[in-house]
């Protein structure tokens, strides 16, 4: 079922990259026990939260999630420590880690398309001075900037490409900021509620672009790449173990716009209310999800 002799190197992975894991390391799950791994990003936590939930309530299995950094669910999944994870960015963000575990991996489909990487700013940054990534090589740009750009984990496939643009655009005078999703977004709350201009890396579906008014940098040379879709990878053999399972994730879709709405709920009310309220309005949908093609 699940090969364990990866645990040890994941936990040292994970403590190398200063991530939290909770109870990564006990995971040896029953044959009734289903292992996802997740990333701290808004995106992912409704997604992989939702499906928990649904497959509980929908099936006789339980389901673990184990937070840790996005490089290390890629190769716990190809190593089957974990059985899946529901969010490879892929064909451009994810690549790399992608182009390592391809043939240890299934894909089982696309949970959301159209999602987009990207450089972001407040509406209140006057575009005429600021429109492009091209724009931040201005002095006046830079000093108002204060040379930041401000990121989120390291490890992300965002922050990978957003060094590749400061290299491709000749920014070697800003500095990429490493943090988390939620520093990040703390930090636009910050910039925000003072009228200050600032840099985010920022992708959608997220959250913040219900509570506030905000762009994407233009992107010329096209270094932060194209749409995206968001895909499901399991281990090889998960679809053998757990078929049913394997069914529901690859029916698994949702509306951008839709799970856009969804994550702003849950940063109003909870995550736990939040998916309540998208069950509670997608009965149909989620029946579908369950049916063999």
């Amino acid at each position: 079922m699940k090969n364990h002799s990866f645990k040890h190197w994941l936990g040292t992975a994970a403590m190398a990259a200063g991530l939290t894991f909770g109870t990564l390391g006990c995971a040896q799950a029953a044959d009734d026990t289903i292992e996802f791994g997740w990333t701290a990003w808004s995106d992912a936590e409704f997604i992989t939260k939702l499906a928990k939930r649904v497959i509980e309530e929908h099936t006789d299995y339980d389901v673990k999630l184990t937070l840790s950094a996005i490089g290390v669910q890629y190769q716990g999944v190809a190593n089957g420590d974990l059985d899946a994870m529901l969010m490879a960015w892929l064909p451009d963000t994810h690549a790399d880690y992608m182009a390592r575990v391809k043939d240890d991996v299934d894909n089982l489909g696309t949970i959301y398309d159209n999602a987009r990487l990207g450089w972001v700013v407040p509406d209140y940054v006057p575009e005429d001075q600021l429109a492009s990534i091209e724009d931040l090589k201005k002095d006046a740009v830079q000093e108002k900037l204060d040379g930041k750009i401000q990121g989120i984990d390291p490890g992300a496939g965002l922050m990978q490409l957003s060094n590749t643009t400061i290299d491709d655009y000749g920014l070697d005078d800003y500095r990429l900021i490493s943090a988390s999703g939620a520093a990040m977004t703390a930090a636009l709350a910050r910039a925000e509620k003072r009228e200050e201009w600032i840099v985010v890396t920022g992708w959608t579906p997220h959250w913040m672009f219900g509570r506030w008014d905000l762009r994407f940098l233009d992107d010329p040379n096209g270094t932060l790449g194209e749409a995206q879709h968001v895909d499901v990878i399991a281990r090889k053999g998960f679809k053998d173990d757990y078929p049913e399972v394997a069914t529901f994730l690859s029916n698994y879709k949702v509306d951008l716009e839709e799970l856009q709405a969804a994550m702003y709920d849950a940063q109003e009310t909870s995550y736990e209310e939040a998916i309540q309220t998208y069950i509670d309005e997608h009965p149909d949908q989620i029946e579908s999800w369950f049916e063999e093609g």
